[in-house]
This record gives C-alpha cells, sequence and structure tokens, in this order.
C-alpha cells in the first residue's frame, strides 16, 4: 500500500457514525469540513484505477476499498463526486466474511444472527 494513502488515513480525525451504532458499526469523516479532501481524491484514483469491488449495503449500491483490516466507501458514488462539495468518507472493520460485501436485510453484527440464505440482487 502506497505510503501516502496510509499517511492520509493514519492522519485524519475518524469519528464513531452515530447511524448504525448498534447494527453496523463504523467511523467517518468530512472531507471538506474535517480537511480530508486530499484522502477523498486518494480513495477515488484508487477506485478510478479499478480497486474497488462493488458491493451492496441492504439495496444501495457501494463500491468499497479495502485496506488494511478496514474497508471504506463514500456516500455518494465516487464518479460523481464534485469539488468544492462536502463529502462522507466511512469505514469499517472488516467481518472478513460474505458482510464486507453485501449486507442484507436479517444481517445484524453478530455471526450468530447472520442470514444462511445468500443475498439476492432484488
Amino acid at each position: 500500500m502506497p505510503a501516502r494513502l496510509m499517511k492520509l488515513i493514519e492522519g485524519a480525525p475518524w469519528r464513531e457514525a452515530v447511524t448504525y451504532r448498534e447494527t453496523w458499526p463504523h467511523e467517518y469523516v468530512m472531507s471538506d469540513s474535517d480537511g480530508q479532501g486530499e484522502l477523498l481524491n486518494a480513495i477515488c484514483e484508487r477506485f478510478r484505477a479499478g480497486q474497488g469491488v462493488d458491493g451492496r449495503f441492504f439495496s444501495r449500491n457501494n463500491t468499497y476499498l479495502f485496506i488494511g483490516n478496514y474497508k471504506y466507501w463514500l456516500m455518494t458514488n465516487w464518479d460523481e463526486i464534485e469539488p468544492g462539495a462536502n463529502y462522507v468518507i466511512n469505514r469499517a472493520r472488516l467481518y472478513r466474511d460474505r458482510r464486507d460485501f453485501v449486507i442484507q436485510r436479517g444481517d445484524t453484527r453478530k455471526q450468530e444472527d447472520y442470514p444462511v440464505t445468500p443475498a439476492n440482487d432484488d
């Protein structure tokens, strides 16, 4: 992993997200108000280079970037990012199972509650 991206990630002021705190804990920073425009650009560069992985959070399609023990994603599709706007950059610890790619109805963060029926595309 390039040192520049790791340095940006390590220097970001990550904070706990209140949304989904009890079910899908994650952290976030804001690209503009937290001064993380360079981090946003570095993540988008990776997506443009084809390094993102398609996944889904319930019915919402996302592109994830896997780095170390975390997956990173944006609340706005990476190819719709406009200069000067404020965007959410999220990250969550990896589960190291299919939840890293598809989160579906009935999922919780508990392994024992994980649905045995594979996710579908509806």
